[in-house]
């Protein structure tokens, strides 16, 4: 009876384990592009005129279109990697640009509004 108990001890704490093991890679998975917040970059191109806010919001959406595309690759490759191996892959070798998105989404919000003062 005791052996029992242990056992089925031993089972319940391998399916916690394990779930606890899924749950944290798929923390460490890179967000898809449209999930990425943008940080508050509001007033930093105030003093730019409108002429340079407009050349750098070209930039700065071309600069977004290809981190976002890169993003996406980071993330199909997490999900094959945690797929096949367990490992998010795309996260791991540093596809993910989660961070850059960010800072690039901001700048770009923030040319926009400098814009419709022009």
């Amino acid at each position: 009876m005791i052996r029992q108990t242990c056992h089925a001890t031993r089972r319940s704490l391998a399916r916690i384990g394990c779930a606890a093991a899924t749950l944290a890679l798929v923390a460490a998975c890179a967000k898809s592009p449209e999930s990425i917040m943008p940080i508050s970059m509001a007033g930093a191109f105030d003093g730019t005129t409108c002429a340079a806010a407009r050349a750098l919001l070209a930039t700065e959406a071309q600069s977004l279109a290809t981190l976002n595309e890169r993003q996406r690759g980071a993330v199909a490759g997490d999900a094959i990697g945690v797929l096949l191996i367990g490992v998010p892959m795309g996260s791991l070798t540093g596809n993910n640009v989660e961070g850059q998105i960010a800072a690039t989404r901001g700048k770009v919000i923030a040319l926009q509004a400098r814009l419709t003062a022009c």
